[in-house]
């Protein structure tokens, strides 16, 4: 990861959940042409974590371009009998630089553990992929006034002992704005980065300011100006709005002009 002495360098990830068949991947496509652009939002970092069937062939063909590929999940082993499971190691040998652990429809669905996640991300680490790990809070956490006491929690039971900013991005998404057109004040997601930054630094020491810390939430080319200016925010985990290169690529336009 490259980084100013003030703030990490920026990272958009486009999360693609289970959408995108191979014709999808003109959109992908269409993303690497407009990174290659000279002068293109070359201030941040831009990925796409496609389905696991759409893995190979995008990190094949975003090999030598400015675009990032990541997994959606892995499995804590190496192998085995794991019907239906990744693991870390084939992600990275798939050609895949990252991975997403811990994101809330993991946790809500598959009642996926913090626990869990970190063995997750410790296998993910292991294998030299950097673990996109995901903490939020739910409505009713929310609404309770539990949001900073859910968030910490989650942080320090799902990060490895082994992570620091070179290998490990964090991602904020508070789980009643994923999907909603909801999204935090900027007061509230600067409360809630905040928060984390100084759990990080308690954690892992002085050096936490470098590791990027992503928001996600409805992130559009809408709001991603504001949210992105926002203190302690390095970047964004997008949804719905990285599945077409438009949307997608208006985020940077908005955000990261160069």
């Amino acid at each position: 990861m490259s980084a100013s002495a003030s703030r990490p360098r920026p990272l958009v990830a486009g999360n693609w959940k289970m959408n995108g068949l191979k014709a999808g991947l003109a959109e992908a496509r269409a993303v690497i042409a407009r990174l290659a652009e000279p002068g293109f939002a070359t201030g941040a970092d831009a990925m796409i974590c496609p389905p696991a069937t759409l893995l190979a062939e995008l990190a094949t063909l975003a090999k030598g371009t400015r675009l990032q590929v990541g997994g959606q999940d892995c499995h804590t082993a190496v192998s085995g009998a794991n019907t239906g499971d990744i693991s870390a190691q084939m992600l990275a040998d798939a050609g895949v630089t990252a991975v997403i652990v811990g994101h809330s429809e993991r946790r809500a669905d598959h009642a996926e553990s913090s626990a869990l996640v970190r063995k997750k991300a410790e296998a993910a680490l292991a294998a030299g992929l950097t673990p996109i790990i995901c903490i939020g809070e739910t409505a009713g956490e929310r609404q309770a006034g539990l949001t900073l006491q859910v968030v910490r929690r989650q942080l320090e039971d799902s990060l490895p002992s082994a992570s620091n900013p070179a290998n490990t991005v964090v991602a904020y998404e508070p789980v009643w704005a994923i999907g909603t057109g909801q999204t935090p004040t900027a007061t509230d997601v600067a409360e809630v980065h905040a928060a984390i930054r100084e759990t990080l630094v308690k954690r892992l020491g002085p050096g936490a300011s470098a590791l990027r810390l992503l928001y996600g939430g409805s992130v559009k080319a809408s709001n991603a100006r504001e949210l992105m200016g926002v203190a302690n925010v390095d970047g964004a985990l997008v949804g719905g709005a990285s599945l077409k290169a438009s949307d997608f690529l208006g985020i940077f336009a908005e955000a990261y002009a160069s």
